[in-house]
């Protein structure tokens, strides 16, 4: 015959079994703290530092809005250049018009590696202390992106000190006359190969505070690009990034995937690199399980295939930009890069798309999750997955605050609530 326990050994064993977990509960605590709730932006758009100056950002979303004028100038032919059905491109078009007047770029990267090339010191210093000093004068314009940084050179023993005079004159440029450190600014580091570079990015970061009297409210955070196939795979036969994810904690914001330096690597022709070739689904996978649980944001790469030249040339650029935005997007990677002014057409345009595609059953749930939730058809996860992906729409411009209120009853605050819990707010959980 069988019995439960009882109450005394229950409670011996449940203390018993506490002290067993104890190390792991902590560790799993430390490395994984939840995924990152604040906004991330759709991209990154990449200038090279000897082109930047104050007035980039009016600069692309200008030249986007005459592309799109030009050679899509309807709702027809936007459909057509963007691969939408003509209802959703007529719901898109306006939106996207509206995005490149006011804010055209959600992420600007200064780049000083493949972008900018390899230049005497001098020249290098001087590009550095104008690109700061353009970058304080753009953040005071109108079309400022919300989220800013630069790119270095990598830390392999070529380049590393190279990289590090180049932070350490942009920053003293950047924050002379007492001015502040951006919010949202990232350094991104590339060409990462181990977990030592990751670690010795960061105690890079605290000597530029300790030099710069950098606050903790103005901490320095960088982000990783994946290139190297050294960072997906070690020698070792281990996940190099996952490594790399919990060498920075605290400092590391996101890895972004590079997509022709890596598929270069593996000796891919270069008419077959592309970010939906085997290879970099593979690399990707590999990076988005490392990062998961861990408020490590992702970011996909960038097409080399530029919409410049003719109307066909264009079209087929647009067409090509955003079914691979689109990819990316039903992949779970909310971000990408851009190279050129009006690549923001088709990186809007195919957002956009996703978001109010996936509003109405997205809003239908969340209205119904309550009773559903009562009958156990829904979990936790998928309130958190459903508001995200509601608040991320919100965020990008896809739709509005009373459109989502309307449709599900539930205020920005109530889906980061349900975001954050896994639940639906009512008075009775307030």
């Amino acid at each position: 015959m069988t019995r439960p326990f009882g109450a005394d050994v229950l409670a011996y064993v449940s203390n018993e079994l506490d002290q067993l977990l104890a190390v792991a509960d902590a560790e799993l605590t430390s490395a994984y703290p939840g995924d990152f709730l604040g906004r991330q932006p759709v991209h990154t758009a990449y200038v090279p530092a000897q082109h930047f100056g104050p007035g980039v950002a009016s600069l692309w979303g200008a030249q986007a809005i005459a592309a799109l004028d030009e050679f899509a100038p309807g709702p027809g032919e936007f459909a057509a250049a963007m691969g939408l059905a003509p209802d959703i491109a007529a719901e898109v078009r306006p939106l996207v018009l509206a995005k490149l007047a006011a804010e055209p770029i959600e992420d600007l990267r200064i780049d000083f590696e493949d972008g900018y090339g390899t230049r005497a010191g001098d020249t290098e210093d001087a590009h550095a202390r104008a690109a700061a000093r353009s970058l304080a004068a753009l953040l005071g314009e109108d079309t400022a992106p919300p989220f800013t940084g630069l790119r270095c050179k990598s830390l392999e023993k070529a380049t590393r000190q190279r990289a590090v005079r180049t932070l350490s004159v942009f920053l003293g440029a950047l924050l002379e006359n007492g001015r502040p450190l951006p919010p949202g600014f990232l350094i991104t580091l590339p060409k990462v190969t181990s977990a030592a570079q990751v670690s010795a990015m960061a105690v890079l970061c605290e000597r530029l505070e300790a030099a710069y009297w950098l606050s903790h409210q103005q901490r320095l955070y960088f982000e990783v690009q994946v290139e190297t196939p050294q960072a997906i795979l070690g020698p070792d036969g281990a996940a190099t990034i996952a490594r790399c994810v919990h060498a920075a904690p605290g400092r590391l914001a996101g890895l972004h995937y590079g997509t022709y330096d890596y598929s270069a690597s593996l000796g891919i022709a270069a008419g077959y690199q592309s970010i939906e070739h085997p290879a970099a689904d593979y690399a990707r996978a590999v990076m988005q399980v490392a990062a998961a649980g861990t408020g490590v944001r992702l970011s996909d790469g960038s097409t080399s295939l530029l919409p410049v030249g003719g109307r066909e040339d264009v079209m087929a650029a647009w067409r090509l930009h955003a079914r691979l935005v689109r990819r990316s997007l039903e992949r779970g990677f909310y971000q990408g890069w851009d190279l050129h002014p009006a690549q923001l057409v088709s990186r809007y345009a195919a957002t956009y798309a996703f978001y109010r595609d996936g509003l109405p059953a997205a809003a239908e749930r969340l209205r119904s999750y309550t009773s559903r939730a009562a009958f156990g058809q829904e979990e936790p996860a998928t309130a958190r997955a459903l508001a995200g992906f509601l608040i991320r729409g919100l965020d990008c411009g896809a739709f509005s605050g009373p459109e989502i209120t309307g449709l599900t009853g539930l205020t920005r605050e109530d889906l980061t609530y349900a975001r954050r819990r896994g639940i639906i707010r009512t008075p009775e959980s307030s």
